[in-house]
């Protein structure tokens, strides 16, 4: 066991989300002895539990899909269920004018120059996604070129259509929550190819938003710090690392210190470079960290006594143009004892509204949720919400992203240890980046690195 009178232990993992937790887990499997500091009073990371109206509800990432084997494993291993998201009935597309059209399948229905536009596009993103190296993207062919322009820059090279541009915006915002403008075409191709492909990325059947976990995600973050026991330390934010050829030292904002061989760091880069270290991080590692903003991301879940648009031949799944919400999704529990609707304010849209009351979000997603599944959607028996760029210790959701330039100039430094300290957290994953599955692949990979060191 840890010795908390000594402060000693083998390897102290910053963070408590899924990545620092599965670092921690493989690490005391191999007989490594191992304490977790966590800033927050609660573990999960971007994941989080909330209570609402006698449900256990997402408030952070909630979707798993096929192929994140890693994490079907550790639900399997800990005895949670997976359960489809409700799919069954008409999607919405609300367009910027208001109208409100139904749609089945994977597209909204279009207008046939739209729809082979956006064929075109999708075509050319992913031939481009197959070309880069998800282990090394800025070793990639073309690196330079891909990584020299936005997003943005690109959808407006490549879509013809002005409908074709605002939808592949509006699926931007949906994928990474920030604007066409705010990442590299480089980063956006990188993220598909770490997922399989851009279709893989968008998708609910057969695709990331496919299935979700009883008792909600946040559960597995749960049991595994259950498994853990005392070796998780919360309300412990780490303020300072310093290391020397024999070990590393940690300070606290309480203003312990605590002494082992390695450390795991396993919060987002933005985070991570707000800690001292001594001596200081290389400049290519400290210059990577100051570029990394995370995305702009609120989400809000709306509880009803029922999902009552399933009576109506209605999904719970819609689009929305005209916004604030730029997509809605069935998230109602397991048992259908109620409704829920989530929907994320992304980007701009979240750095606006942001500066509002709480009250003045809520009536703006109300409304849009009452035009798109009539009146009853305005009588919520529940309202919350997360703001994740407010969340101090986090900054952001869902995944930090890499502006033009980043990933050619720095992104060596992303997983490369310094000295006795090494890097986790889903933005370290080179399978499914930025989400749980790719949180837990990366924790158990610092593990592997720790245990070969």
């Amino acid at each position: 066991m840890t010795d908390h009178r000594s402060h000693v232990t083998d390897v102290i993992v910053v963070g408590a989300g899924m990545s620092g937790l599965s670092c921690a887990d493989t690490l005391l499997r191999q007989g490594v002895d191992v304490l977790v500091l966590e800033a927050r009073d609660h573990v999960g990371g971007r994941t989080r539990l909330v209570e609402a109206d006698g449900e256990i509800l997402d408030l952070g990432g909630q979707f798993i899909g096929p192929g994140q084997d890693r994490v079907h494993a550790l639900a399997k291993e800990l005895g949670i269920e997976v359960f489809a998201t409700h799919v069954a009935g008409d999607h919405l597309v609300e367009t910027s004018s208001g109208r409100v059209r139904h749609w089945r399948g994977t597209v909204p229905r279009l207008s046939m120059p739209q729809l082979l536009d956006l064929a075109q596009a999708q075509a050319r993103f992913e031939r481009l996604a197959r070309t880069i190296d998800p282990v090394a993207p800025w070793s990639s062919p073309n690196a330079a070129v891909l990584d020299d322009q936005t997003l943005a820059t690109w959808i407006g090279r490549t879509l013809r259509t002005r409908g074709g541009r605002r939808l592949y915006s509006l699926a931007t915002r949906l994928m990474w929550a920030c604007e066409p403008s705010e990442l590299s075409l480089l980063h956006a191709l990188f993220y598909a190819r770490s997922a399989g492909s851009l279709q893989a990325v968008m998708a609910t059947e057969g695709g990331a938003q496919q299935d979700r976990l009883d008792q909600g995600a946040g559960e597995l973050a749960r049991r595994l710090a259950a498994r853990l026991g005392d070796r998780v330390r919360l309300g412990a934010p780490v303020r300072w690392i310093a290391q020397n050829d024999d070990e590393v030292l940690i300070g606290t904002e309480a203003g312990d210190t605590v002494r082992a061989a390695r450390v795991v760091v396993a919060i987002p880069p933005v985070l991570a470079g707000r800690i001292g270290y001594d001596p200081p991080l290389p400049a290519g590692r400290d210059g990577l960290t100051q570029r990394l903003a995370m995305g702009s991301a609120i989400k809000c879940l709306i509880v009803y006594p029922e999902p009552f648009w399933r009576s109506d031949g209605l999904s719970g799944q819609a689009l929305s143009l005209r916004g604030p919400l730029s997509g809605v999704t069935d998230s109602s529990p397991r048992s259908g004892n109620r409704g829920v609707l989530v929907g994320i304010l992304e980007g701009a849209v979240a750095r606006e509204l942001a500066a509002l009351p709480e009250h003045e979000r809520k009536s703006a997603v109300l409304d849009q949720l009452a035009r798109l599944f009539g009146p009853r959607a305005a009588r919520p028996c529940a309202y919350l919400e997360q703001d994740w760029s407010a969340e101090p210790f986090t900054r952001g959701a869902y995944a930090a992203l890499f502006p033009p330039g980043a990933w050619t100039q720095y992104g060596p430094a992303l997983r490369t240890p310094v000295g006795r300290i090494h890097w986790a957290g889903s933005e370290t994953a080179t399978r499914w980046y930025g989400y749980i599955d790719g949180a837990v692949r990366s924790g158990q990979a610092a593990a592997d690195e720790v245990l070969m060191s």
